[in-house]
Formats: C-alpha cells, structure tokens, sequence
C-alpha cells in the first residue's frame, strides 16, 4: 500500500518535475524522497535505476553528492547476497587500477564496454521480442529464430569485440601522448640496441 502510494507520487513528481530527482541522505543514514516527500530505501533507489529515473543523492546538511556512494551500496548488497556478478579476481583486478596511472582509462574503457554490452543485449531483446507474445509464436518462427541466433550472437559479438579494441587502441594512444608530454622525444623510439 505505502509503496504504491510511492509509485503514485513518484509519478505524478515525474510528470510535472524537471531535472534529476533529488534524494536527501540524513545522518541517521535514511533516505528521503523530496519529489514524494517520503523516507525511501535503498531498495527503492535500486528501483529507480532500474527504471532509469534520474536522481541525484545529496547529504542533507553539506548538500556534497553522494550518488555514487549509494550505488556502490547497491551493488554490495547485490554481490553480497545472491549470485555475484564479479569474481574475487576481477575486483583484485579493479583495485590495482587505483592509484595506478591507467585508472582514468580504465575508468572509460569499462564505462564503454558496459555501454556497448547493453547495446548489444538490447538488440538480442529486440530480435527475440515476438517469442515473449503467444499470439505471434508458432513453430516456424522458434525454427527461424533459432536459425539465425548463432550467426547474429556472432555478429553482435563481433562488433562488441571491435567496439572494444577500437576502446584499447585510444587508451593506448591517449598513453602515449601522456608519455611523450612527460618524456618528449621518447614515444616511438626504439631502445639501442647491444653490441
């Protein structure tokens, strides 16, 4: 009942609002809602991304921007709990990228690859979208469908792979700028060889 009260004035918020969302964290840790003028959660925060709702988290007292905090919240209590997304390695992985001279690439690299990913699972959804309708199922469609999966799953795949060496060839080139800006004359060369 509450929660659809929520909806309802998230609704009608969104309808008339302009500009993201604004969410007020207090030191109690407890969310507030200024569009429905309600406390929420981190659940409704996690719905709210998923239904792409722009939203901005601010403390209550500084107004500093806490919206990332809040989504690395989400994201631990989702790996946490269920079937985690990334393994013990990858996040070994991602924080030797910290402090490292490569972490604003990085940072880019898989903001990139997460979006062509999406692109890529959204075009999947699209071919796929008459087998989710009953009316439209019939043999001849699974059998067509299913016939062209492997040669779309490698197109897609392909230009995902593409996407992302093009992605690694501008970090690599973006690093070497960085390098011939701090050691002019060096980028290029070969070192001597020994006689």
């Amino acid at each position: 009942m509450a929660q659809s009260r929520r909806t309802d004035k998230a609704q009608q918020a969104a309808a008339a609002g302009a500009g993201p969302r604004i969410l007020k964290k207090y030191p109690n840790r407890r969310l507030y809602d200024t569009e429905i003028s309600s406390y929420i959660t981190l659940t409704d925060v996690k719905a709210m991304v998923l239904d792409g709702t722009a939203f901005e988290v601010r403390d209550a007292k500084t107004g500093e921007d806490l919206t990332r905090s809040i989504l690395l919240q989400i994201i631990l209590e989702e790996e946490t709990g269920g079937v985690p997304m990334f393994s013990t390695s990858s996040l070994a992985q991602i924080i030797r990228f910290y402090g490292h001279a490569m972490q604003g690439m990085m940072g880019s690299y898989l903001e990139q690859n997460l979006q062509t990913f999406t692109d890529v699972q959204a075009r999947l959804a699209e071919q796929s979208k008459g087998l989710y309708d009953p009316k439209l199922q019939s043999p001849e469609l699974w059998t067509k469908f299913l016939s062209g999966q492997a040669p779309m799953v490698q197109n897609l795949m392909g230009n995902y792979l593409e996407q992302s060496r093009n992605v690694f060839m501008q970090m690599q080139e973006q690093l070497n700028k960085q390098a011939e800006t701090i050691f002019p004359g060096t980028v290029g060369r070969t070192a001597p060889t020994k006689r």
